[in-house]
């Protein structure tokens, strides 16, 4: 009788592979071709079970170096980069040691200094940036740390025959030192950026199809599998395990127990993916009156279900930071000081700086609805201390702000519900309106 049990031999041609490509050890090549000859499968069918193993973090495909089976995506560790995820943030070449590309590296190292100086620095699990200086790219090696050549320079067979010794990469890439510290720099402040949103994935570990039915099963698997797990509501799957509906008690109410459930499931139902952001996700439960989310790869097959408290229990415990560093959002806002008035109501000042300017030379209306809305979250946030998710928002713009001028930015709720908020908030300049906006946003109670 069809219900939640899985059979290795009912398995796709692609459940097989992602399946082998799990027992991969970490490190190992997996090379498109040669994974189809070993697996008796088509070219097309063993790159598509790569891609989704790359998006489930199992893999890395790098330029110039391949596909890799690697371990999960370090999210709780953001700032350690791997020897290849440098290469590939560089656009480099590699010189030598490509068995060390997986490497985690844990400092930086510029070379601008004597090589006696340098030796202070320089330890295992380091890469040192340097120019042509192939005697500081031996003592790197020789001290257990990898080598990133700038200017587009090379190095000696010698040095490459011990980078493959090591086992540790030797990198070129044309940029110049200040240029490739810049761009590290970059790529690390996105990964921590990255970290600070939640999503699915921090939540739910890719599952197998445990609380699931299937297409053909009938009103005796779904009682069944609610009495062995609680559940009143699974995602139903097809024969290749893509999500076709779900179903909860409601639907099954005064059926027999041999109806289909393909004819009694909601078809086409809500999903999320590994990478939607967990805010996102709440936002869709609350506002559709959702319980249970599938969470679906790219072909919509089942990797598990994530349920409306799960979701709304993360963004309650979670310590949410006060920014998430370099965004856009993050440096308009820099500038502004929260103030409170007689009444203890909250405003924001600050000044028009000139990276804020539009093509005429005054602030632009993007950066003035940025900042307005920001203004409004923050009083939203006073208000209630709950989450919250802009409905819509309505933008005047009545008068022009120069550059260097002192804006003050005030907020006031007009109206608050459980449910619901509406602000108005006004950008004041030397006394006068210069633009103000209507915003209503949806509240997300986590009880």
């Amino acid at each position: 009788m069809p219900g939640n049990e899985i059979n290795p031999n009912e398995l796709t041609k692609h459940e097989q592979l992602l399946q082998y490509i799990r027992e991969v050890p970490i490190g190992t090549k997996i090379p498109v071709r040669q994974m189809a000859k070993d697996r008796g499968v088509s070219d097309g069918t063993a790159y598509r079970a790569l891609k989704e193993a790359e998006q489930l973090g199992l893999v890395s495909t790098k330029e110039r170096i391949g596909t890799v089976r690697v371990d999960k995506k370090r999210r709780s560790h953001p700032e350690q980069l791997t020897f290849a995820e440098v290469l590939e943030i560089v656009q480099g070449s590699l010189l030598g040691g490509e068995e060390g590309l997986e490497k985690t590296l844990h400092k930086f190292v510029i070379g601008a200094m004597e090589i006696g100086e340098m030796m202070a620095y320089i330890d295992a699990g380091s890469l040192l940036i340097v120019g042509n200086r192939e005697n500081a790219h031996r003592i790197a090696l020789e001290h257990g740390a990898g080598v990133l050549v700038t200017g587009g320079f090379g190095t000696s067979e010698e040095v490459r025959a011990l980078a493959n010794e090591r086992q540790l990469p030797i990198l070129t890439c044309r940029h110049d030192t200040f240029t490739v510290a810049s761009m590290i720099n970059r790529a690390m402040y996105d990964r921590l950026i990255k970290r600070k949103i939640m999503i699915i994935a921090d939540l739910l570990e890719p599952s197998s199809r445990n609380g699931v039915l299937k297409q053909s099963s009938e009103v005796a698997d779904f009682l069944k599998l609610s009495a062995e797990t609680g559940s009143s509501r699974f995602p139903v799957t097809d024969e290749w395990n893509r999500v076709v509906g779900m179903i909860t008690s409601k639907d099954v109410i005064g059926s027999p127990s041999g109806q289909a459930l393909d004819k009694l499931m909601t078809r086409r139902p809500m999903t999320v993916t590994l990478n939607t952001p967990v805010a996102s996700a709440a936002h869709r439960m609350v506002s559709e009156g959702i319980e249970l989310l599938p969470v679906v790869d790219r072909q919509r097959k089942l990797v598990g279900a994530i349920s409306r408290g799960e979701v709304l229990r993360a963004m309650q415990f979670t310590n949410r930071p006060a920014h998430l560093g370099e965004t856009f959002d993050a440096l308009m806002w820099g500038g502004f000081a929260e103030q409170r008035d007689s009444e203890s109501r909250l405003y924001f000042t600050g000044m028009a700086t000139p990276q804020m300017s539009g093509p005429l030379g005054t602030i632009s209306e993007g950066v003035l609805t940025s900042l307005m809305q920001q203004a409004a979250n923050r009083a939203v946030e006073d208000l209630r201390k709950r989450e919250h998710v802009l409905d819509n928002m309505t933008t005047y713009f009545l008068r022009t702000v120069p550059v260097d001028a002192s804006i003050s930015i005030v907020p006031h709720i007009i109206e608050a519900s459980r449910r619901y908020v509406k602000v108005e908030v006004q950008a004041v300049q030397d006394g006068e309106v210069a633009a103000k906006a209507m915003l209503t946003a949806q509240t997300i109670d986590p009880s």
